[in-house]
């Protein structure tokens, strides 16, 4: 059997963007926190990097997959320039007042489940990195270890939580 991986997942808004209050819609209002130093050390320690985030903007029609994806890349590329790769990204497009509950909405631990599966993943070495309940909630359903930030917490200051 294939050795698994381990990861460190991570929510977008707060996380590795600045905080918007409600949603980020526009790759102009998309500002990258500096957290490059502590994701190269992760990435380094033989974590893999994945983006879990909830996207109801999605569902409530205020911007839509073509943005979505536009600001994933602009991420995705800013951290790569630094020498940080975000593997993947896993988002819920749903919200319960547009769309109905789904598997996928934090807390529910569906996007994580989805990587664990995608990427061979053994969760008791992972962790995920987020700044609200419902992320450690998502985390600890998922059997990762949640680590609560402040939005827009430097994630330096969380770096010696992780082995």
């Amino acid at each position: 059997m294939p050795q698994k991986n381990k990861a460190v997942f991570l929510d977008r808004d707060g996380v590795l963007n600045q905080e918007m209050g409600d949603y980020v819609r526009r790759l102009e209002d998309f500002h990258v926190l500096d957290n490059f130093e502590t994701l190269k050390t992760l990435q380094d320690r033989g974590y893999m990097l994945l983006v879990a985030t909830n996207q109801g903007g999605l569902a409530k029609g205020w911007y839509d997959e073509a943005e979505l994806s536009k600001m994933h890349q602009h991420l995705k590329k800013v951290y790569a320039e630094k020498g940080v790769q975000l593997t993947d990204f896993f988002y819920c497009p749903h919200h319960p007042d547009f769309t109905g509950e789904c598997d996928c909405r934090k807390p529910k631990p569906g996007l994580l489940l989805q990587g664990i599966e995608k990427y061979n993943i053994d969760p008791s070495l992972s962790y995920f990195i987020g700044d609200r309940e419902r992320d450690v909630e998502a985390g600890t359903a998922a059997g990762v270890t949640g680590i609560l930030i402040n939005s827009d917490q430097p994630l330096s200051e969380i770096l010696h939580q992780i082995a």
